[in-house]
């Protein structure tokens, strides 16, 4: 039977050779090349036409979110699977709803890899259990908006209202109602649950600068 090709994105060494050790040991996939950002992938995508793409998500430059969004919008029939260290409800659902066929994280086994894989190439949907559960915590009615998301990256930068009402270039009034809905949306107590909430789910991250909206 004819191997299934693979192209590889992953910026790290070592998970690069990870993954090669358990492909080796599964003869019907082959790795017909590698990748270490974000652009390569999409160039490399546009040469090889890959049977699947294992797409890390936190590269340097052009992110694999926004790898996989453009490959998936020039090829929506790109088989992508998602690899990543992050688990939160919102990385998830941002690499589902950018065109990922599935979602795994990097500390997966070979069994694991092979059933995502599989699932993939057949035209399924990979996401483990466990992730599942923290993707169904991403309901429609509790999506934060981009200017939300810059509110709470300010928040976790220690500013006041006043302050986020100055960098988001927002009245004092319209940041208070905002962080109102916030707090409702993430069921959170206070600032410090807030903040919380939002780094288990993905929202934000440690050591992220302030987004920009778009």
């Amino acid at each position: 039977m004819k191997s299934l090709t693979i192209l590889v994105v992953e910026d790290h060494f070592l998970i690069r050779i990870a993954l090669r050790g358990l492909l080796a040991t599964m003869p019907e996939y082959r790795i017909i090349s590698e990748a270490t950002t974000g652009q390569q992938a999409i160039d490399l995508y546009n040469e090889k036409q890959p049977d699947l793409v294992i797409m890390d998500l936190r590269l340097n430059g052009l992110s694999g979110f926004e790898a996989i969004r453009t490959i998936h919008k020039n090829y929506p029939r790109a088989k992508i699977l998602a690899i990543s260290t992050l688990q939160g409800s919102e990385d998830i659902y941002r690499a589902i709803d950018a065109g990922a066929s599935g979602y795994v994280t990097k500390d997966l086994d070979g069994q694991q890899l092979g059933e995502a894989l599989r699932t993939v190439a057949e035209g399924g949907r990979y996401v483990p259990k466990a992730l599942q559960l923290r993707l169904e915590e991403r309901l429609p009615g509790n999506c934060i908006t981009p200017r939300e998301k810059l509110i709470i990256e300010l928040l976790a930068r220690g500013l006041n209202t006043a302050e986020i009402a100055i960098e988001a270039h927002i009245a004092e009034k319209t940041v208070r109602i905002h962080i109102s809905n916030i707090f409702e949306k993430l069921g959170a107590r206070d600032r410090t649950q807030l903040l919380l909430i939002a780094l288990e789910r993905g929202i934000i991250h440690l050591g992220s600068g302030s987004s920009q909206l778009g």
